[in-house]
This record gives C-alpha cells, structure tokens and sequence, in this order.
C-alpha cells in the first residue's frame, strides 16, 4: 500500500465530501477518525469509500489526528483537515513522491516561510539525507475569496509524511508535527476551505482564543498592568499595521481587513479570557 489518506473530523458534513473526492483517484486507503459527529459526517465519508472510527473529543483535535496516523497502513500518509481541497497539480506531485520521481528546489518564499516556522518552533527534523515530510503551501478561502496578501500565504503545512517517521506533540493547538529526518516542499496548491461565513470564522476564532488562554494559563502569565498593555493594545496595533500594510492585506479588499483585524484581536480576545478565566 503507498498513500493513505487520513482526517480527523467533528461535524464536518459540509466539507468532507469535496476533501475526500479530491483525493479518491490517487489513495490507496482513507480513513476518517469521527469525535462522534452529530451531524452525517460518517454516514458521507463511508459512501464515499472512507474506514471510519469513532474517537472521544478531545480539546487538543492532534490527539485525534495522531489516531488516524496510527491506523495508516500505507507508505506515505496524506494527512488532511475536512476542509482542504486537493488540486489535480497537487494529486500530481504527491503521486510523483510516492512513485519516488519528485525534484523540487524550494523557492525563495517558502524557504523564507520555513525560516518564520523553524524561530517560531523550533528546528524541523534533522539532516539525515532522507526526506520524509513535506510542507504543502496553502491558498486560504476567506469569506469566498483567495487570500494572497496579508501575510497568509504560502501558509505551509506539513501534511505528506512517511509512514512512522511523523508525529504530533499532542500538547498544543499550535504545535508543529515532529519528523524523524529532513523536510522539503511541494509547490502545487492545498486549497483550504476555512472560512465561508463571517459566522463560522467567529465561531472558529472563539475555539481558539480558547485554546491560546489555557496556554496562558499554563505558562502562568503575568496579569500585570504592563503584561495587559502588552496583549491588549501594543501586540494587536503591530500585528493589525504588519498584516494589513507591511503585507498589503490591503490589497485583498474587506475580506483582507477582516482577516488583518481579528488576526491582531486574537491577542486581547485571549487575554481578557485568561484573566477573566474564561479560557
């Protein structure tokens, strides 16, 4: 067997079928881990050739995802969010992976984006010799429209990785997948579905302002006046005036002044949530 692809999913009806037929010509196994859906995610990704197991919620959704690494059988491992899309160049160079055909030189962009990543979390793998993950650079949908400034793309994500070779921390919802060798990229499209609606973006920033105020609260931060300045006022304004200037979000219309505010918000709608233990 050479490609599974696999999901994590809770309520996800409206988006699994389109992720799945994105995928069905060029997987050899998919499978879809539900934290019991309420809705008929299972019954769609079982019509549409999907092994679906049931998994409890749980509040860090990696521990879900790793369940479904561990069911993988295959080589490769296509791991995907219910709502990505991928594209027929992408179905393309992942065949070429699996088939052990695939050259790229990763350009100046995403080298750059993996440099952002790496001082974010930390070193990506090791040097080995051995590629055994690959960073997929995503086009975001935003409101029903491509976000291409505004510092979102090439937005990549590690989500082709060798069988055994990959894991989640499951510690945060900010964590990066850990390889056991080297990194590269691919450079055809993953097209991601985040956000249709106004009301399913809020409904999104909510779980996670959630999820950043009980990292707060685990990294015990300061409640002072200087922290709440901080978070606030001074974090949001940088973030909203590099967002929406620095990176031209400007040149994405409303949605890209949407996108540039409540990114910068995230800071001070978490914050008010840990010090009002909210979180």
């Amino acid at each position: 067997m050479q490609l599974s692809v696999v999901w994590a999913t809770r309520n996800e009806e409206q988006n699994i079928a389109r992720s799945i037929e994105s995928v069905k010509s060029i997987a050899n196994e998919m499978i879809v881990v539900d934290e019991h859906s309420t809705d008929e995610t299972r019954e769609v990704a079982e019509k549409l050739g999907a092994k679906v197991y049931l998994e409890d919620h749980h509040d860090i959704f990696h521990i879900t995802k790793q369940k479904a690494l561990d069911l993988a059988k295959g080589e490769w491992i296509l791991q995907l969010d219910a709502d990505e899309v991928v594209t027929s160049e992408l179905a393309k160079q992942i065949q070429e992976v699996v088939n052990g055909s695939y050259k790229y030189v990763p350009n100046r962009l995403f080298k750059r984006h993996q440099f952002l990543v790496e001082q974010r979390d930390g070193a990506i793998g090791k040097k080995t010799g051995e590629v055994v993950g690959y960073f997929i650079p995503r086009r975001n949908m935003f409101l029903g429209k491509p976000l291409t400034h505004a510092g979102v793309y090439p937005d990549g994500v590690i989500r082709l990785v060798k069988n055994g070779k990959a894991a989640f921390p499951q510690k945060s919802v900010h964590e990066q997948i850990q390889l056991a060798s080297e990194v590269s990229w691919l450079s055809a499209d993953l097209l991601h579905y985040d956000s249709p609606t106004l009301r399913r973006y809020l409904t999104r920033l909510n779980r996670y302002t959630d999820l950043i105020a009980q990292d707060y609260k685990g990294d015990n931060l300061s409640k002072s006046f200087f922290t709440f300045i901080k978070y606030v006022i001074i974090k949001p304004k940088i973030t909203f005036l590099s967002l929406y200037f620095r990176h031209k979000g400007f040149l994405d219309g409303v949605p890209g002044f949407l996108w540039s505010f409540f990114s910068a918000s995230r800071f001070a709608i978490s914050y008010f949530k840990y010090i009002t233990n909210k979180g």
